[in-house]
């Protein structure tokens, strides 16, 4: 499986048993496969979504939105019960062209990338319970 590196944005291949090895990028150590969510910016956004193998959510929040930093625990603790999806976050604020490209008109929304395209959008905060069946219905 091809695996886009959150820091440098190289593309390491991990065999799919190694996942939960706690794979590292060859070229700047990062860890690839964490279980919290990354920090992605406009720089780091579409190498990151272009270059996974592995199904990509991303949280679109800003540091102002009460409702968006109520969710942030239940966003990490989704990512800890999903270690097949990749989780990301994307502050809208520090990010602009990459939230104006996706057309964020509301926060906190998750986006779900497979194969670097987007397959489902879901706005509003929710429980990590309320969004782990609303990723299953949309990612299987």
């Amino acid at each position: 499986m091809l695996l886009a590196c959150p820091s440098c944005g190289t593309k390491n291949r991990v065999p799919d048993e190694r996942l939960r090895d706690d794979p590292v990028c060859g070229r700047c150590g990062t860890e690839l496969a964490p279980t919290v969510p990354v920090a992605l910016d406009d720089r780091s956004f579409a190498p990151y979504i272009a270059g996974s193998g592995q199904p990509v959510l991303v949280d679109c929040w800003a540091e102002w939105c009460g409702p968006c930093r109520a969710m942030a625990p239940q966003f990490a603790a989704a990512a800890q019960a999903r270690p097949d999806v990749r989780f990301a976050k994307l502050d809208t604020e520090a990010a602009r062209q990459t939230s104006a490209r996706l057309g964020i008109r509301s926060i906190p929304t998750m986006i779900l990338f497979k194969d670097g395209a987007e397959v489902a959008r879901v706005s509003g905060a929710m429980s990590a319970q309320q969004l782990l069946g609303w990723l299953q219905r949309a990612a299987g």
